[in-house]
């Protein structure tokens, strides 16, 4: 299924950010650091296992619940 890791990028930033257009800024470089560049992905981009792997971790380090709609 297309548009996991971008589904889970937005859940991460909505969580984290809470509309807050600075903490949306560093959490897209927290995401970039971990080495996913999180404006490549789109709702059609094909799922990379490795950056799912990457994000649940982030999430977890985090304390984000991302399932329920993803994955």
């Amino acid at each position: 299924m297309a548009g996991n890791v971008k589904r889970m990028i937005d859940l991460i930033i909505d969580q984290r950010a809470k509309g807050n257009p600075a903490l949306v800024k560093l959490t897209k470089a927290k995401i970039s650091l971990k080495g996913i560049n999180p404006d490549k992905y789109t709702e059609t981009s094909e799922d990379n296992p490795m950056a799912i792997e990457k994000l649940k971790a982030l999430a977890e380090e985090l304390n984000i619940k991302l399932w329920g709609d993803v994955l």
